[in-house]
């Protein structure tokens, strides 16, 4: 083997990929996972200390009027907040640190690859300026956000069915469907993304090859980002809906409670602000799984057109 054959294999060696996104993300920044997730832990382990003080504060008024109770259980609360609010603060520029040097080692990545047999002009400018941004954008989100967003619907959760066992339970079969239509609904937005990013290339190549794009593919771009908007909204609306009956089925069974004199005021403001608290971890753990799935074919075909630049036999 000559010198300039073992040059060769070893630049190729060291722009190899991993052959999935989570891969790529446990091996460039393993240890900057751990960090982010111990952030998220304590953001989610405060997640329901303001339900409780919410609940208290309540009661207490009712019952007894015990102001001095009221106003130390108020500044527990702010205090609660305050730090909550902080951890989050850390934890989002920790996740965009990360994020923003995976982008630049994807693009530092494809600009020392060398140039391959099977290369498709245009290619390496959509990979250096549309793909690698949501790849490596993912990177600083990839296992800190489901961390949170489950440990905060795992705790609320928990806290509302401790409270009112049957209240919480009725309240949240209204969440069950969501198990259903979001999974087949994200399907459909991953078949149209990865046609969009193949399309977008061809898009680029005519341009660099003849100036000019071809209008057929410009009008599939456009039809397919449309088909991902009303799928990704009617999918929020779905949710949305399925939230708000929930909400109702708590007002309803926990004012009929409360007239009945079974459960506290506090308790039945407690399960409704749990549920409201149950609306944005949800919405962004599935955001989080839509995601997942499409910057995971992103990152496939990332990997795949780096590995063509590298080994032709790999087209």
């Amino acid at each position: 083997m000559t010198a300039v054959e073992s040059g060769q294999r070893a630049s190729s060696a060291a722009v190899r990929l991993p052959r999935t996104i989570m891969g790529y993300v446990l091996r460039y920044s393993g240890k900057h996972q751990v960090g982010l997730a111990a952030l998220a832990v304590a953001v989610f382990a405060l997640s329901t200390v303001p339900l409780e003080l919410q609940r208290r504060i309540i009661n207490d008024a009712i019952k007894s009027g015990a102001t001095n109770s009221i106003l130390w259980l108020a500044a527990a609360y702010a205090g609660v907040a305050l730090a909550e609010q902080g951890l989050k603060l850390i934890l989002n520029v920790y996740r965009g640190w990360v994020s923003e040097a995976a982008v630049r080692r994807l693009r530092r990545t494809l600009e020392v690859s060398p140039a391959g047999h099977t290369d498709v002009p245009g290619t390496r400018v959509a990979m250096m300026v549309d793909e690698a941004l949501p790849i490596g954008g993912f990177v600083g989100m990839s296992v800190s956000e489901p961390v949170l967003q489950g440990g905060i619907l795992a705790s609320v959760i928990g806290y509302m069915i401790f409270l009112e066992p049957y209240m919480a339970l009725l309240s949240l079969a209204f969440l069950a469907p969501q198990v259903v239509f979001v999974p087949l609904m994200q399907g459909a937005i991953n078949r149209r993304a990865e046609a969009r990013i193949k399309t977008i290339r061809e898009v680029s190549s005519d341009m660099i090859n003849t100036g000019n794009a071809v209008d057929a593919q410009i009008e599939r771009v456009f039809s397919l980002n449309m088909g991902i908007y009303k799928i990704k909204y009617s999918m929020n609306l779905l949710m949305n809906l399925m939230h708000y009956f929930a909400v109702a089925m708590a007002l309803g069974i926990g004012g009929w409670f409360a007239v009945a004199g079974r459960i506290e005021v506090g308790t039945v403001v407690a399960v409704v602000a749990g549920l409201g608290k149950l609306n944005d971890p949800w919405g962004d753990l599935v955001n989080w799984g839509r995601e997942f799935s499409v910057v995971g074919v992103k990152y496939r075909l990332f990997a795949a057109a780096l590995a063509q630049r590298t080994d032709p036999r790999m087209a």
